[in-house]
């Protein structure tokens, strides 16, 4: 699904200094400056690795660094990697729509109780989400209930 993503030398370093603390492979490094943070998405089954025994590998890359980290498992099923990308959010239902004009979209119900954390501080978390199922998987638009 990477194919013809490309890295800044920025996001290679990154993913450089990150494999090498955590040990972790991961798949794509996306370095947010308006929200000071930075996101790495994982091989899956490599998030415990990748955060480190009690949180251990990001904070020290965001001592290294000055930015937040935020890590995802990645999957090629477009329903796992938003429930993945909305933890700890309880995501209830997940439905892919095409509209007429062939472009897709998201709309995904989470636990009333979790609406909040899945949309984020001024909406910062669904703005990652339809970014990133935008690249991974050409969905244009989610929408969160």
């Amino acid at each position: 699904m990477t194919s013809g993503i490309k890295f800044t030398c920025d996001e290679m370093r990154y993913i450089a200094l990150f494999e090498s603390i955590s040990g972790a492979a991961v798949k794509d490094c996306i370095i947010d400056e308006e929200q000071g943070r930075a996101i790495f998405i994982v091989n899956q089954g490599q998030v415990g690795v990748a955060i480190g025994k009690g949180g251990r590998n990001i904070h020290t890359l965001e001592r290294m660094t000055g930015k937040k980290h935020e890590i995802i498992e990645y999957s090629d099923d477009v329903v796992q990697f938003i429930k993945n990308a909305l933890k700890p959010a309880v995501v209830k239902e997940v439905r892919i729509t095409e509209r007429m004009d062939g472009k897709k979209m998201a709309v995904v119900t989470v636990n009333p109780k979790d609406k909040g954390v899945a949309i984020g501080k001024n909406g910062k978390n669904a703005e990652r989400l339809r970014f990133l199922v935008k690249r991974y998987f050409d969905i244009q638009n989610v929408s969160i209930t």
